[in-house]
């Protein structure tokens, strides 16, 4: 799945999380990046970008051919907070959750982050072998707006 499709796609799928109030563009004002504003029912913001990996062979000047399997098995949503907060390593699980109940043929797998990566997120892997990369750049607590340095999340919000 190319970038475009998928960041139409994700952005309805991820709105369908029981704890997500709205799923908004990002842009960064930046040609290279794409991505959502995400909030949770608790108020707080998760700003996430969106890189892809096109499926070996798959050029952008041909006609996207989607390739289809089974949709991934549906997952409970994991618990998103604890002690009324979020933490990055819960908002990966659940936003992993949210595209494998997605229902898409074209999933093959979503998954969180492990905890040992630089940065936190989630990745996705197509049954064409095309994958996307969901990176966490800001977060803000309720009320906050996003801090100025991209990847210092906090460790709570």
């Amino acid at each position: 799945m190319r970038i475009q499709r998928f960041y139409d796609f994700a952005t309805e799928a991820l709105a369908k999380g029981p704890d997500i109030q709205a799923v908004d563009p990002w842009s960064r004002n930046a040609a290279h990046l794409m991505g959502w504003v995400i909030t949770f029912s608790s108020g707080a913001r998760i700003w996430v970008g969106l890189t892809t990996t096109a499926a070996p062979g798959d050029k952008d000047d041909q006609k996207e051919i989607p390739v289809t399997g089974d949709a991934p098995t549906e997952v409970p949503y994991p618990e998103l907070y604890a002690d009324g907060k979020i933490t990055p390593t819960r908002a990966q699980a659940y936003l992993a959750a949210a595209l494998t109940n997605s229902g898409s043929t074209e999933i093959s797998r979503a998954y969180p982050y492990s905890d040992t990566n630089q940065h936190p997120g989630l990745g996705v892997i197509f049954h064409s072998e095309a994958r996307a990369s969901l990176l966490f750049h800001h977060t803000a607590r309720p009320g906050q707006d996003k801090g100025s340095s991209a990847f210092s999340l906090q460790t709570e919000f």
